[in-house]
């Protein structure tokens, strides 16, 4: 049981590490892009940063699938896989399970993928966030546009 839960550990911390490299890289390509506030532009921006989420979320459902197949849990890579991702996103079908021995280390990449899944999300309602600030800011200053008014003149 203390093997099984080390190596579940060991697995967690590498989505860990998966995940902060992940969200560290699209913080950088934020910061580096500046979003439109257009409504296809920001929606673009969106999907973008959706799939990287995503992408993410595929590599440690991927390293979990790996240790099953691994190990000899599950005996064929394509149930390792769709195990993994039922259970990383706490889906749990239960028509694949892991035997007696290795049930803990599922439960805890369901425990892994919840905090993956919560930290993405954080990271959204932050970009969502930094993005109706730019919104905000941008309606509170004045515009710097120049009108014509009926006699010629230009007035600001």
């Amino acid at each position: 049981m203390l093997s099984n839960l080390l190596v579940a550990f060991c697995l967690m911390s590498l989505c860990v590490i998966i995940h902060a490299a992940g969200v560290t890289e699209a913080l950088r390509w934020v910061r580096r892009h500046p979003f439109s506030l257009r409504f296809w532009s920001g929606t673009r921006f969106f999907v973008l940063v959706a799939a990287w989420m995503v992408m993410l979320h595929l590599s440690e459902i991927t390293v979990w699938a790996l240790y099953y197949f691994w190990r000899g849990a599950i005996t064929d890579l394509q149930s390792s896989f769709y195990f993994s991702a039922v259970t990383y996103t706490t889906t749990g079908y239960g028509d694949v399970v892991l035997p007696q021995e290795s049930r803990l280390v599922g439960g805890v990449e369901a425990l892994t993928g919840i905090l993956m899944c919560g930290w993405s999300t954080g990271f959204f309602f932050a970009v969502v966030s930094r993005m109706e600030e730019r919104r905000r800011r941008n309606a509170a200053q004045p515009q710097d546009v120049f009108r014509r008014d009926t006699e010629g003149t230009r007035e600001r």
